[in-house]
């Protein structure tokens, strides 16, 4: 048996098949038409004809809207559960997705105070009359939040976030992997599943199909499962107002692409690990990370400039830190690359980050520094090589999703 000598030999030589997907979306749901200040006095005496604006208009709305909530968890015998402090609300969610028996479902409707950016009404003087009047303003609140974790046919585990707050603003989370596993069973394809991803695919040549299937979690398609629960679920909306105009749509606020090689043996994903890491040993220090992400580095400039090694259990895993920007790579078959991203990106210098289909440009511009990439990871490119990776930006987050 020959074992492979470094990164590359692993990566070229070693490679049973491999798949590249979103993995975590995590989505803003929001009205475009109630961002401003502005926009919240035109929905009060525009569209609602209220002689005033101030946002004590909208309490009776945010209390139907709790109230048609309850009244869902009821009619349906979906339990209410108040998240208490430090609770990960992910183990509650595997606690009651264990019980499920159906193929979709509301599993449990989660309540916890957070902080959340809301409208408010002050009160104000006129400085010659005296007369006060109301003025909205802006501001942080701690507010009761929704979670409605649930079970989607098409996507598996998913939730939704609402605040029970005016303007209503809501998040989505969903997993791509788990996306691809419920379409593959579908599609008749026989493979063994890992928690977030694909271990075997019986069918070599059924590959291909997994890819066309990750690369089909499109906009149109993530959209589509929001209107399918907002239409199921009770809308702190009314008609007449998503008639108008106030309706919700999507934009990207965290995303996480998977890149998921089997590999033949394990001691080939153990080579690869050590020598990765090994060769990586020196990439948080601040002459790397002005190259690797082109900024300049100061020192003033804020932020930990440092290499973790980690090893949970038997997987070793390689951590960099800069400022909101986290790299990672651990699993021995898989490489991560997760966001919030700085708005000119140069691919992951320590493991293979393909960006999944948000859009085609974007995908030509990381096919087009793949080659660079693996050099890298082979520890073949030199300095200049890296640097060149500078001309390449990506923006994920772009216009939202309607």
């Amino acid at each position: 048996m020959t074992l492979p000598r470094t990164a590359a030999d692993v990566l070229s030589r070693h490679v049973v098949f491999e798949i590249e997907s979103i993995d975590r979306l995590y989505l803003n749901v929001y009205v475009p038409e109630l961002q401003r200040v502005g926009q919240v006095v035109g929905f009060l005496t525009r569209h609602l004809g209220f002689e005033i604006a101030s946002t004590a208009l909208v309490a009776k709305r945010s209390e139907a809207f709790v109230a048609g909530l309850q009244r869902y968890a009821a009619d349906h015998g979906v339990p209410l559960i108040d998240f208490v402090k430090g609770q990960r609300k992910d183990d509650v969610m595997h606690e009651h997705l264990a019980r499920c028996e159906g193929s979709e479902q509301v599993l449990f409707i989660g309540r916890a105070q957070e902080k959340a950016r809301v409208f408010r009404t002050e009160r104000r003087r006129n400085p010659t009359t005296g007369a006060s009047y109301p003025w909205i303003v802006t501001a942080t609140a701690m507010v009761n939040q929704f979670y409605l974790y649930a079970v989607d046919e098409d996507f598996g585990p998913f939730f939704l976030k609402f605040s029970s707050y005016f303007p209503y603003t809501a998040r989505l989370c969903l997993n791509g992997n788990e996306y691809a596993k419920r379409q593959a069973t579908k599609a008749g394809i026989a493979f063994t599943a890992l928690d977030n991803g694909f271990a075997t695919i019986e069918d070599p040549a059924e590959v291909v199909k997994v890819q066309a299937i990750c690369d089909g979690l499109t906009e149109p398609v993530i959209d589509a499962l929001l209107r399918k629960w907002l239409a199921r679920l009770p809308h702190p909306f009314t008609p007449a107002d998503r008639a108008a105009g106030y309706r919700y749509q999507l934009s990207v606020l965290q995303a996480e692409f998977s890149l998921t090689q089997m590999l033949d043996k394990p001691v080939s994903g153990r080579i690869f690990f050590e020598q990765t890491i090994r060769e990586n040993l020196d990439i948080g220090r601040p002459d790397q990370v002005s190259l690797i992400f082109n900024r300049q580095v100061r020192r003033n400039t804020p932020g930990v400039f440092r290499t973790r090694v980690i090893t949970d259990t038997v997987t070793p895993s390689l951590h960099i830190d800069y400022k909101h920007c986290r790299n990672r790579v651990g699993c021995a078959a898989r490489c991560l690359r997760a966001g919030p991203f700085p708005r000119s990106l140069p691919p992951n210098p320590v493991g293979i980050f393909r960006c999944a289909r948000l859009s085609s440009d974007l995908r030509r511009e990381c096919r087009s520094a793949l080659p660079v990439m693996n050099e890298v990871v082979a520890g073949r490119a030199d300095h200049e090589g890296l640097a060149s990776l500078s001309g390449h930006e990506f923006h994920p987050f772009g216009a939202g999703w309607s």
